[in-house]
């Protein structure tokens, strides 16, 4: 199993050199040369495994001859143990034909564990075996967070030997659970660092030192950001395991609908690899907040990037550009823009690359890029698009709460249900057999104003003591320590060099 980046200038690379560099040299995304097939049978073999068995298997066809599947399965085993549930992700049933698909009982009740986990053990044991040939290998981990990875990302990495972890986060921009659950971390190799800005402002300096070669080089940069090919992995079991929960509870003709709240595209990203390796799936629904650069593609053809960031109910998909959408726009290209006159694979790859580059250097440069009617249709075929503002937020959270049986919805998995529900009558055109299955990305209370707003406006009473987990008791409290910088990759490099000056 060998990676190419998307922008062209790298391939032949294995799985632990993808994992450990995060971001291609050339500024690409890591995508496999080919996809894995899988075995014949999988759909009866796996049928009655365990998540961390199902993630076993699937992450296996992936890492090549870098991880044994003994190592993979203790990897994965190590990883999930720290959940607070065996099934890992469970599924819920709200009415008779939509589900919501449990990702948040992690150690920081957010989906991102279910990735970062194991991205975390990942690196620990690739270090550890560099250490055992030749010492002297550490890793400096860089990420930007809306709120919830950066967290998940402290938690997996924290205590960690030979690894520094710097996590990036827009000042004022996370809830105040999300901003306590990561400056709350005083571990040594813990480093959190607040920027006057946005989430994209973030991530545009993570990507600008990972472009700086010298640095890179210098401090062994590493990358948890979905920009890690890593994390899509992990997170394609949970669509596999959605499957076989639902055939179980339903029947075996049972086919899922997913509908995924999305920001920087990572979590459908999933779900499209899943689809791509023979996971039967009726249709992928992205779920967009008004920072609707998805939802707005899909309808006309032109990725263009806001001016603004607008603030919502639903902070972690407040970004303007969603990072992750390279790696679907790459097979666009290959399949769809690339003439079929070529017909050497290798070449329709290239040819890919070279499009892609020019759609990303459009983007930068004037802010938006179309692609051709052929290709806008093909995306079309494989997801549906929606879009949930502040008040039909709020409104989803207080009509589920007020149900019977009540079920309390964090901002984003609302927005989720909220098009979900838009988009029920073309669910229901699929067949009968087709249930909704909404990701819930996050636990309520890690956004306690937006769900007491909800709920208060509606004239009902929470009592948000009830729900709250324990290690969110006195939490707000804790003592803090988080470093303020300026808006410049410059100043956060100068952070990093410093923190390592200082060791």
């Amino acid at each position: 199993m060998k990676y190419r980046s998307t922008r062209g200038q790298v391939s032949g690379q294995s799985f632990e050199s993808v994992v450990m560099e995060g971001l291609a040299a050339d500024g690409g995304l890591f995508i496999p040369e080919q996809l894995p097939t899988l075995p014949a049978d999988w759909q009866t073999a796996w049928a009655q495994l365990t998540f961390p068995e199902l993630a076993t298997e699937l992450i296996a066809q992936f890492v090549g001859t870098d991880l044994s599947h003994t190592e993979v399965s203790q990897l994965v085993q190590k990883s999930y143990a720290t959940f607070d549930t065996p099934e890992v992700t469970p599924m819920v049933q709200l009415d008779a034909r939509t589900h919501v698909l449990e990702l948040f009982h992690g150690p920081t009740f957010a989906f991102k564990d279910v990735a970062l986990q194991f991205l975390g053990n990942l690196f620990e044991f690739f270090l550890e075996r560099r250490n055992a040939k030749s010492g002297g290998h550490r890793l400096t981990v860089v990420g930007a967070t809306s709120g919830d990875t950066g967290s998940a990302a402290i938690y997996g990495l924290r205590g960690k030997k030979n690894i520094e972890v710097f996590i990036l986060h827009p000042r004022g921009r996370v809830s105040a659970v999300q901003e306590a659950q990561m400056t709350t971390v005083l571990d040594e190799n813990v480093h959190n660092v607040s920027i006057e800005g946005t989430f994209d402002d973030c991530q545009d300096i993570v990507k600008e030192l990972f472009g700086r070669s010298e640095f890179r080089r210098e401090h062994a940069l590493g990358a948890v950001n979905s920009i890690n090919w890593a994390r899509i992995l992990a997170q394609i079991s949970y669509y596999f395991y959605a499957f076989f929960a639902l055939r179980r509870s339903h029947g075996a003709d049972a086919l899922p609908a997913f509908v995924v709240p999305s920001g920087n595209f990572g979590d459908i990203l999933a779900g499209f690899y899943a689809q791509s390796l023979g996971l039967p799936v009726a249709k992928l629904a992205i779920a967009t907040n008004a920072n609707d650069i998805l939802d707005r593609f899909l309808r006309s053809g032109t990725y263009k990037k806001d001016a603004n960031v607008a603030a919502t109910p639903s902070p972690a998909m407040d970004i303007l550009v969603s990072s992750n959408f390279e790696r679907f726009l790459w097979y666009l290209a290959r399949d769809h823009e690339v003439p079929s006159s070529v017909v050497d694979p290798e070449e329709r790859a290239a040819r890919a690359c070279e499009i892609l580059a020019q759609w990303m250097d459009r983007l930068k440069t004037a802010g938006s890029f179309s692609v051709s009617p052929a290709a806008l249709a093909a995306a079309r075929q494989v997801f549906w698009s929606g879009r949930c503002g502040d008040t039909e937020t709020y409104s989803t959270i207080a009509a589920h709460y007020s149900h019977e049986p009540s079920y309390l919805l964090d901002p984003h998995t609302a927005v989720g249900v909220h098009v979900a529900e838009t988009l029920r009558p073309e669910i229901q055109a699929l067949g009968a057999h087709v249930h909704s299955v909404c990701l819930s990305t996050a636990h309520p209370a890690k956004f306690s104003d937006a769900v007491l707003r909800a709920v208060n406006d509606a004239g009902h009473q929470l009592d948000f003591g009830s729900i709250l987990p324990a290690p969110f008791v006195g939490l707000l409290e804790k003592p803090r320590r988080c470093f303020e910088c300026k808006n410049s990759a410059d100043a956060v490099a100068q952070h990093i060099v410093d923190v390592a000056q200082s060791k």
